[in-house]
C-alpha cells in the first residue's frame, strides 16, 4: 500500500519539474526570436531636396528685366496703369509651397508680349526616392513632351562661311560659281536674268532663308542653366499672316522646377518676332531666377 502511494506521487513531481523546464524553454525562445533584428534594419529615408520653400513669383523679376521682355511699360503714360503691368497677376495655385506663378500681358504699338513664370518644387512621398530623383523625373518628362528635335549639324549654317573661303582660295566646287559669277564679265547672267524681280530683291532671298531658323537658335538641351535645361522656340499664327512666337526655357535645380514663356504677337501684319532677340532675353531671365534660387 505504501509503494502505491509513492509512485503517484514522485510521478506528478516529475511531471511538474518537466512543465516548468518546458514553460521556461518556451519563454525564452519567444525572447531570443522576437522581431530579430527588424527594427534597426529598416532602410533609412531617402535626402530632402535642397528647397523647402519657393520664391514669390511676381516679384522675382526685376523692373529692369520686365521693361526689356515688355516694351509696352514703357509706353504706359498713366502711372497707376504702368504700376499694374509691373505687378502681373499670381497664377492659381492650392499650396505656395509647392508651385507658384506669375503672368503678365502688356500691349504696345509694336506688338502684345505675354510671360509667365512657374515654379514647382517637387517632393518626393517614397523614402526610397529622393526628391532631387522625383524632380529629374519630372523634368525628363517635359523634356519629352516638349518634342525636341535631334540636333542638326551645322552645315547649312557653315555654308556661307565656308563658300566664301573656297572662293578666295580658288577652290572648285560652290566657291568656283560664286567667284565666276562675281569676276567673269563673260559668263555673267543675261540682263533678262539679272533684272528678274526674284533674283534682284534682296528682301526674297532673306525671307526664304529666314523660314529655317540656324542650329544655335532650335528648340535644343541647355548645358549651362541650372542642373539641367533647355528651350524650345515655336512659331504659330493667330490668322492668316500675323505671325507669334512662343519661346519656353525651362530648367532643374535641385527638387525645383522652373519654367519661363513667352510670347510675341506683332502688331503689323508680315512682321515675324526674331527668334534671336527673344530667346536671348527669355534665357537670361533664366539666369538670373537660378541665381536668386541660389541665394
Amino acid at each position: 500500500m505504501q509503494r502505491k502511494a509513492y509512485v503517484p506521487g514522485v510521478v506528478a513531481l516529475l511531471a511538474a519539474l518537466l512543465a516548468g523546464c518546458t514553460g521556461g524553454s518556451d519563454d525564452t525562445g519567444s525572447d531570443d526570436n522576437s522581431n530579430p533584428g527588424e527594427a534597426g534594419m529598416s532602410a533609412p529615408a531617402a535626402r530632402p531636396g535642397k528647397y523647402a520653400t519657393l520664391p514669390e513669383a511676381c516679384g522675382v523679376v526685376s523692373r529692369a528685366t520686365l521693361d526689356s521682355l515688355l516694351p509696352g511699360i514703357r509706353q504706359l503714360t498713366d502711372a497707376a496703369l504702368r504700376e499694374t503691368a509691373y505687378a502681373g497677376e499670381a497664377t492659381l495655385t492650392y499650396d505656395t509651397d509647392r508651385k507658384v506663378g506669375c503672368r503678365w500681358k502688356v500691349e504696345s504699338a509694336d506688338a502684345t508680349d505675354h510671360l509667365l513664370v512657374d515654379f514647382e518644387r517637387v517632393v518626393s512621398y517614397d523614402n526610397a526616392v529622393s526628391d532631387d530623383s522625383q524632380a529629374e523625373t519630372l523634368f525628363a518628362k517635359k523634356v519629352t513632351a516638349a518634342d525636341l528635335p535631334a540636333p542638326a549639324a551645322s552645315t547649312t549654317a557653315g555654308a556661307s562661311p565656308s563658300t566664301s573661303a573656297t572662293g578666295a582660295t580658288g577652290s572648285p566646287s560652290a566657291g568656283a560659281s560664286t567667284s565666276t559669277s562675281s569676276s567673269s564679265p563673260a559668263a555673267a547672267s543675261p540682263p533678262a536674268a539679272a533684272s528678274s524681280p526674284a533674283a534682284a530683291s534682296p528682301s526674297a532671298s532673306a525671307s526664304a532663308s529666314s523660314t529655317v531658323a540656324p542650329a544655335d537658335l532650335q528648340p535644343r538641351l541647355l548645358d549651362d542653366l541650372g542642373d539641367e535645361a533647355f528651350v524650345d522656340d515655336a512659331l504659330g499664327s493667330s490668322g492668316s499672316t500675323v505671325k507669334q512666337r512662343t519661346v519656353t526655357v525651362a530648367f532643374r535645380t535641385s527638387n525645383v522646377l522652373v519654367t519661363i514663356r513667352y510670347e510675341e504677337q506683332p502688331a503689323t501684319v508680315g512682321v515675324t518676332p526674331d527668334s534671336e532677340e527673344m530667346q536671348d532675353k527669355a534665357r537670361k531671365l533664366a539666369a538670373q531666377l537660378v541665381d536668386s534660387l541660389a541665394g
